[in-house]
């Protein structure tokens, strides 16, 4: 987010959604060059989130301005299953807004496992706060309130088992390598938005080039195995690979 002063938060993009963004009783692309059918005909075939999960995004679609910062149902239980099939048990989550996919990972972690999130937006961070404090997994989150890449900078080495990226976009790449530092070889990264509206095939403001150069960057990086996801606004899900002996 970008502040009226300027400067760089580390939460979910702000960026006002697209014109004819439709939003009705779920969490659907926003992008023109997904059908928005096509985006409500999964969310109706995805298997249900939790009663606590369903009442964050009714909150976030009611009294947030930029509701498609949610992360949403398809995209949650995306979450929830590269956790589960993955054994991650260290993850951290970077951009909170109401706490929903930090939630969605939390209920999937194994006993023992544990979920950082971070969050610059104090009132953000208040929201998701009370919801984490209502869940049956809030002893397995933390939510840390600062600048994200700071707080990245303070995490060991090659500790980490999954780091899932949706903060502000500028900082993409920034958050990609301190991610690529704090994983575990064989741990993961996924990064959202990695479409951005579709405005990624001819970036015209300074959001969408971060996006570009940042999908690039992680393209021809050679420390990572990628598969670029088409789920909602995208999401580039990055497996960091052993470097080899020399």
């Amino acid at each position: 987010m970008i502040t009226d002063e300027g400067d760089t938060m580390s939460t979910k993009s702000d960026i006002p959604p697209p014109p004819g963004e439709k939003i009705s009783t779920g969490i659907y692309s926003f992008m023109d060059t997904v059908a928005g059918e096509a985006e409500e005909y999964a969310a109706n075939h995805t298997s249900p989130m939790s009663s606590l999960l369903e009442e964050i995004e009714r909150f976030t679609l009611n009294n947030t301005p930029y509701p498609s910062m949610l992360t949403g149902r398809v995209q949650g239980r995306f979450l929830q299953l590269v956790v589960q099939l993955s054994g991650a048990r260290d993850i951290v989550d970077v951009g909170t807004f109401t706490g929903y996919s930090a939630l969605a990972m939390a209920e999937a972690l194994p006993p023992g496992g544990r979920i950082l999130t971070i969050e610059h937006n104090p009132e953000h961070a208040g929201i998701a706060q009370d919801f984490f404090d209502r869940s049956a997994g809030r002893d397995k989150i933390t939510l840390c309130r600062g600048e994200a890449l700071e707080i990245l900078k303070t995490l060991p080495d090659g500790q980490t088992d999954l780091v899932f990226i949706d903060a502000d976009k500028q900082n993409y790449i920034a958050y990609y390598e301190e991610s690529m530092r704090i994983v575990r070889d064989g741990g993961l990264i996924l990064a959202d938005n990695a479409l951005w509206y579709g405005r990624i095939f001819d970036p015209q403001d300074d959001e969408s080039r971060a996006i570009a150069d940042f999908n690039e960057r992680v393209n021809t990086d050679d420390r990572s195995e990628k598969l670029f996801l088409t789920i909602r606004d995208g999401i580039y899900l990055i497996r960091k690979t052993a470097v080899p002996d020399k």
